[in-house]
């Protein structure tokens, strides 16, 4: 059984900041970092850790709006203009470091077996490949990310050399954020990785979000997680 609670992460320049916490049954298990959408922490991400913690792992969602908005949540399309506007406030570098903090709240809780990973959606698939690229504690670094959709991967292939964790792209043919040529750019960047997956789907953006009925696309959802477990299984376990 999935048990869930309220970890209160702290920033290295003081403060602390709201992470929703997903427990496996049995209480231990490899750790997975969920970085959310512009809707912030909702149900969809929740959702998401519980499905993750079915499947072992023991799950972090940091509140990365924390400093801008602390608690933000939207549960649909409603709040995409607010949420993208949040975002846009958002100080990079100070991600980085409380992305930084994440990891090493989670690899010092006492159910973590070791071995972490990332895994985020839109915004939050940006977060996840800079997470991979930049986040290190005491040389430790994610041992496996996953992007879905993330618009801003493009602007951040400076970054590439620097992810040495497999990673697994998602992008939908469709998505009017991302134009082909930028996946394109991306799938170049990464072509001398060794273990770098770029997945497209027949689907637009934000493709796996139940929460937003005008995004959602189920057989591209369903195909792009049945694709992330698996990625996370090899690479965690």
């Amino acid at each position: 059984m999935v048990n869930t609670h309220i970890e209160r992460v702290e920033a290295h320049d003081g403060g602390t900041f709201d992470s929703f916490c997903a427990v496996p049954d049995g209480g231990r298990g490899p750790g997975v970092l969920l970085f959310q959408e512009v809707f912030g922490v909702n149900d969809n991400m929740r959702g998401l850790a519980g499905r993750l913690a079915d499947e072992g792992y023991l799950v972090l969602v940091p509140d990365m709006f924390w400093r801008v908005r602390p608690g933000f949540e939207s549960p649909d399309e409603a709040g995409l203009a607010e949420g993208m506007s949040l975002a846009g406030q958002m100080d990079q570098d100070l991600a980085v470091h409380d992305m930084s903090s994440a990891l090493g709240h989670l690899l010092g809780m006492p159910g973590c077996t070791g071995k972490v990973g990332a895994v985020g959606f839109c915004l939050g698939g940006t977060l996840t490949y800079t997470c991979a690229a930049t986040a290190r504690l005491d040389r430790r670094s994610l041992a496996a990310a996953v992007p879905y959709y993330g618009s801003g991967i493009y602007q951040l292939l400076d970054l590439a050399g620097a992810v040495e964790c497999p990673i697994m792209f998602h992008y939908g043919d469709r998505d009017p954020y991302i134009p082909a040529e930028q996946v394109a750019a991306i799938e170049a960047a990464f072509a001398g990785h060794g273990n770098a997956e770029v997945h497209h789907y027949d689907a637009g953006h934000a493709f796996s979000n139940w929460d937003a009925p005008s995004f959602y696309e189920p057989e591209a959802a369903e195909k792009a997680w049945d694709r992330t477990t698996a990625f996370l299984a090899k690479h965690l376990r």
